[in-house]
């Protein structure tokens, strides 16, 4: 097992907290050091998901350490070369925007512009009601940049929504591994559940 120093992101996905809880626990069962980072609006945000608190407690009982979650708390990730991947699960429609138009305005985007200014990947578990609408320019940006690596993912109510896509958490493991390898997990797009 490789020594590998993991950030985990978390942005306000909430619906798909429990299940990215679950990839946090495998991710930290192959990757002992592994840095928790929550956007500051998950962390004050109470949800019928869940207490925001209590998300922030998991994560520090699984992890064993405080979550980042302040754009100041974020920026010696680049500086100390603090990771050696960082993933964003859930990436939201809105993280996808700002990632894919530079915009470093919260904890969560300045830990990915600090990560990747060193050259190493990131990796995207989009979970976004939009994927297949206004978020789709932005998700085939980032597809184009370099370091950055996609946690394959699917349509996941083509009934009820859709335009939503949802990653395979499962798979983040896999997609860890490809990226820092230098490749991209295929396919990216997976069949409908």
């Amino acid at each position: 097992m490789e020594d590998w120093k993991v950030g985990f992101a978390f942005c306000g996905s909430f619906c798909t907290y429990d299940k990215a809880m679950a990839a946090l626990e495998e991710v930290h069962r192959r990757w002992p050091d592994v840095t928790p980072i929550i956007s500051e609006r998950s962390a004050a945000t109470d949800t019928r998901f869940g207490n925001a608190h209590d998300f922030m407690r998991e994560m520090q009982r699984i992890c064993d350490r405080r979550p980042i979650d302040s754009i100041r708390a974020a920026e010696p990730i680049g500086p100390k070369k603090l990771l050696d991947v960082l993933v964003i699960c859930p990436c939201t429609g809105n993280t996808l925007a700002k990632l894919a138009a530079g915009i470093t305005d919260s904890s969560v985007t300045m830990a990915a512009k600090a990560h990747l200014r060193n050259g190493r990947p990131l990796v995207i578990a989009v979970a976004t009601n939009d994927g297949l609408a206004s978020s789709a320019k932005n998700i085939g940006a980032l597809l184009d940049k370099k370091n950055v690596y996609f946690v394959p993912f699917r349509q996941d109510d083509p009934e009820g929504k859709p335009t939503s896509l949802v990653a395979d958490f499962d798979r983040i493991p896999e997609t860890v591994e490809a990226a820092m390898a230098g490749r991209q997990v295929q396919p990216v797009l997976l069949g409908s559940l």
